[in-house]
């Protein structure tokens, strides 16, 4: 076992191209595991990093990565699934865990860290995402009695430049001109910075004065209905739309619609996930000594860039169209 050498899984995803180069840049060496090593063959720029392609559901090519492994680090998950059933969320959310965590028993890895989701229940979660999430740490958390020591994190809804939720929907209001329909308005969330969820699993890998074998609960400063969000999201870019929330009917016969449509925009699950609020009863960023960032300090920041890459092109467009009159 090598202290120095992490493994991760989905490593190539939102927060683990952020957790990799963390890691990278504090001098420990990061091996990525990925179905398509030339899709992300990108990530060998960062020194030291091994990019592997492997079957990450068999548990023998598990093992013979994790075998010189001082820590490894799941972060796979799916929001949607393209069945109703919840047979994709099991296959990832719960049989993928259990032999990640089996793999780092027989290996004698030190430490196993989960990303799991706020309101994760195997019993009472409100949709087949958040039971398959919270069925998964049940087959995680007891292997901690065996020697593995386990940490989960529980965040609320993860934003920074490249997020699947600021972004989407502002991709989303520049399409819908004048009056944008959104479900499930008074839905509450308490967004967290990924640099937050980022030295959060760095500070429980690397430094032995936190605690493991348990789990946290990670959010941001402060908590808003999705329709701030997504007026806020409005504002930062300069649109002017009418933000009009569908009531519980209209929110889930847009749910309904829109789960056949390429692009994974809404689904019921989602509905569904949204009917608990995605806000932390205690935020245990404080237990890892981490001010939890605002939005008001990023966002802009990254929405801004996308205004003025959108200019560029468009000042890009009308150059080639006068040079082709």
């Amino acid at each position: 076992m090598n202290k120095d050498t992490i493994c991760i899984l989905g490593g190539t995803g939102f927060v683990g191209l952020q957790l990799t180069a963390h890691l990278v840049n504090q001098g420990y060496k990061v091996r990525v595991l990925t179905r398509n090593r030339q899709r992300n063959r990108d990530l060998l720029v960062l020194p030291g990093l091994q990019l592997r392609e492997v079957n990450i559901y068999d548990l023998a090519e598990l093992k013979s990565q994790f075998n010189d492994c001082y820590g490894v680090v799941n972060l796979t998950g799916i929001l949607n699934e393209g069945k109703r059933e919840g047979h994709r969320f099991r296959h990832v959310h719960i049989d993928l865990p259990e032999k990640i965590a089996q793999a780092c028993l027989d290996t004698r890895v030190k430490r196993l860290l989960h990303m799991s989701a706020l309101n994760a229940n195997a019993d009472k979660g409100s949709s087949y995402y958040l039971r398959s999430k919270g069925e998964g740490e049940s087959r995680i958390l007891p292997l901690a009695k065996q020697g593995l020591q386990v940490t989960i994190f529980r965040p609320s809804v993860i934003f920074g430049p490249e997020d699947s939720f600021f972004n989407r929907f502002a991709t989303l209001l520049e399409i819908f001109p004048f009056i944008f329909p959104l479900a499930c308005p008074d839905s509450r969330l308490a967004p967290i910075y990924v640099g937050d969820v980022v030295q959060a699993f760095a500070r429980i890998l690397t430094d032995d004065k936190y605690h493991f074998n348990q789990s946290y609960e990670l959010c941001g400063p402060n908590t808003y209905t999705l329709k701030q969000l997504v007026e806020y999201t409005a504002a930062v870019l300069g649109l002017k739309r009418r933000i009009i929330g569908l009531s519980d009917k209209l929110s889930r016969l847009q749910a309904s619609a829109l789960e056949y449509l390429p692009g994974n925009l809404f689904s019921k699950d989602n509905y569904a996930s949204l009917q608990t609020p995605s806000i932390c009863r205690q935020n245990e960023l404080d237990k890892l000594d981490i001010k939890p960032t605002t939005i008001e300090a990023v966002v802009p920041e990254y929405l801004g860039q996308r205004n003025q890459k959108a200019r560029y092109l468009e000042l890009r467009r009308y150059a080639q169209r006068n040079k082709l009159s």
